[in-house]
């Protein structure tokens, strides 16, 4: 394993996790076999000061390797807080690093995925880079389920593209954390989601400019209980009623807000006639209609908190640990 000392390191990988003290492990194995030259370090966020039982995983994955590392603990629960601290923890830990990189604790990284990244951002001067993950199911799928529109990306060649939408496969710049600072991931939505796709609009609004890299690929597994009709239902409202949120946030006239709804709601009906013309399947079909009405819902206030943790039982708990507290570093 390459030796990296933390004043040569040139890429930083952030990982928050939530109780997936396998998933994470399985993460930290993919990006401690990376190939390439890059001199990276790795800072995971635990998200749950109550039981850290990914801190725990994570630390016992990361000892023995020679690669510059943290584990944190962010007592502060919700997506938000966590990935916020990841990349604060991460420009100031690592100061010579101008790229930080995200990846989810329940998806693996490709042996090139690293290399791939940096080298389409040293090439085209991105300043933020995404790509691909693919899914792997859990379980047996129908085509419902794989060609549902959740589960698509952006295709095509490595090339510029007017945003990404999401951070579990991505590369950001420093120069864009001190453009847009102290407004990195917004904390309204902590438990709601879709705080990447609000961050990467004013990213985008502030003329920074994205490519996505096809070659960079990371794998995703699907818990079973995310290809049933009614998760992927509920979480097409979640994703219209983050599009309202955003919008509400950049429109300043509630008409044109209550306009963009009626407009939606419209369009949404002949958005769902074409995918069921290109897919012959209802449940993709119905993406555009509840989208619609997500956003008609969350207009009236009423917001899914999907990532709102449910609290452990007392018996169940493990030793707690403080916030800020480093379980270990090397």
């Amino acid at each position: 394993m390459q030796d990296v000392s933390r004043a040569s390191v040139e890429a930083v990988i952030c990982i928050p996790t939530f109780r997936r003290p396998d998933g994470v492990a399985r993460t930290l194995q993919s990006l401690l076999v990376q190939q390439g030259d890059a001199r990276f370090a790795i800072v995971v966020v635990e998200n749950d000061a109550e039981t850290p039982v990914g801190a725990v995983s994570a630390r016992e994955t990361l000892d023995g390797s020679d690669i510059p590392s943290a584990v944190v603990i962010e007592a502060r629960q919700g997506n938000c807080h966590a990935i916020n601290r990841a990349f604060t923890e991460a420009r100031e830990r690592f100061p010579s690093a101008d790229y930080f990189l995200m990846i989810d604790d329940d998806e693996i990284a490709s042996p090139d995925w690293l290399a791939k990244m940096i080298s389409t951002a040293r090439t085209t001067g991105a300043r933020i880079v995404g790509g691909p993950v693919v899914r792997q199911f859990d379980v047996p799928v129908s085509q419902s389920v794989s060609l549902h529109p959740l589960y698509g990306f952006i295709n095509g060649p490595t090339r510029q593209v007017p945003v990404i939408h999401g951070t579990g496969n991505c590369l950001i710049h420093r120069d864009v954390f001190v453009r847009l600072e102290p407004a990195l991931f917004d904390i309204a939505f902590n438990f709601l989601g879709g705080g990447d796709m609000e961050f990467f609009a004013r990213c985008r609004a502030a003329g920074f400019t994205f490519w996505w890299c096809e070659e960079a690929v990371i794998h995703e597994t699907v818990a079973a209980e995310r290809t049933t009709p009614k998760w992927l239902m509920r979480r097409s409202i979640r994703t219209g009623s983050i599009n309202y949120v955003i919008d509400r946030k950049r429109m300043s006239a509630p008409v044109r807000l209550h306009a963009k709804n009626v407009i939606s709601l419209g369009l949404s009906i002949f958005k769902a006639i074409g995918l069921l013309a290109r897919t012959k399947r209802l449940l993709p079909a119905t993406h555009p209609i509840l989208m619609s009405i997500g956003r008609i819902t969350a207009s009236f206030g009423f917001l899914p908190v999907p990532y709102k943790a449910s609290e452990i039982p007392p018996a169940e708990r493990q030793p707690t640990l403080k916030a800020g507290q480093h379980i270990t570093e090397s």
